[in-house]
């Protein structure tokens, strides 16, 4: 019988892993770059301009994070709320460093047009480590819900919580990288004792919409403004992305809240997931740190143009 070694070091085949390998994970885990000199500096940098607030605090052992969220700083409950979440997978590093870039170079054209939340990286140890999930190997991406598991999550949650009905706009943005299928999906297989079947990688930007409440034109509004700044994903020859039916072009659905996405914790009428595709030829960090801002700032005049 093959075991799940055969896809990763860890368990065996149709065993979901217990604490021994859970622990095991975790002490495979390195910290490969900083939270605080490479994000909480850059948003310290913003305090002159917007409001900075400490949302909620992760502690993993003796490691604590501070978790921060930038609001616009003349903040007007008559006027419509913009939210922008990056880092919930803190390995994807244009969510982070996307919306930090929209925050510095285009948040103050909204001044006196919209309310902008921002958390620009809800995962930071997630973020040092280049990871998928949190030191418990928990997705923060699929912790959406009631009680949820996942520090990062439950902290978020808490902070949009008071604007749940207020929110207009939920832009979530993320990537789909090649280590998605070298590291990621094998590991989730492993840890959840199912098989491993190998997939592809799509070469491109696309969009995830909500199934339960699609908004196609306001989709194509944000794949038209990226399109001036990388190439948009094509469809795979079963006209899908990574095993979704693409609905319109650069455009896959999911039911968010189901599945306990991110995009799923507000009331918001236009909601949409980004994702950029960091490890293609045809892409450099620059490019993509500009195409999850560019993607903001469409969602936002979208959301403005069409109440």
């Amino acid at each position: 019988m093959n075991t799940s070694l055969d896809f990763y070091p860890i368990g065996s085949s149709g065993t979901p892993w217990g604490e021994a390998e859970r622990t095991e994970w975790l002490s495979r885990q390195t910290r490969h770059r900083s939270y605080e000199s490479e994000v909480v500096s850059k948003i310290e940098r913003l305090r002159d301009r917007f409001d900075v607030e400490e949302y909620g605090r992760l502690e993993y052992g003796d490691e604590r994070f501070p978790l921060l969220a930038i609001r616009s700083r003349n903040w007007n409950d008559d006027l419509p709320v913009m939210l922008v979440t990056g880092g919930v997978h803190g390995y994807e590093s244009s969510g982070v460093h996307g919306a930090l870039e929209f925050v510095d170079q285009h948040a103050a054209g909204y001044v006196g047009r919209a309310n902008l939340l921002v958390a620009p990286c809800i995962s930071p140890w997630g973020y040092e480590r280049i990871h998928r999930w949190n030191a418990n190997a928990i997705d923060p991406n699929r912790s959406f819900y009631e009680n949820s598991p996942a520090q990062e999550s439950a902290a978020l949650m808490r902070l949009v919580a008071p604007l749940v009905d207020r929110v207009v706009m939920h832009i979530d943005l993320h990537e789909t990288t090649d280590t998605d299928e070298t590291e990621f999906r094998p590991a989730l297989a492993a840890r959840d004792g199912k098989p491993y079947t190998p997939g592809g990688i799509p070469d491109g930007f696309y969009l995830v919409d909500d199934s339960e409440h699609p908004q196609p034109e306001f989709q194509q509004a944000v794949i038209a403004a990226v399109e001036q700044v990388t190439h948009i994903a094509p469809a795979d020859d079963n006209n899908e992305i990574i095993g979704s039916p693409v609905v319109a072009r650069g455009v896959i659905e999911y039911p968010l809240k189901k599945l306990g996405l991110c995009a799923s914790v507000t009331n918001a009428t236009y909601k949409t997931t980004t994702e950029v595709y960091p490890d293609s030829p045809r892409a450099t960090p620059e490019q993509c740190n500009t195409a999850q801002a560019v993607a903001v700032c469409a969602a936002v005049d979208y959301a403005l143009a069409h109440g």
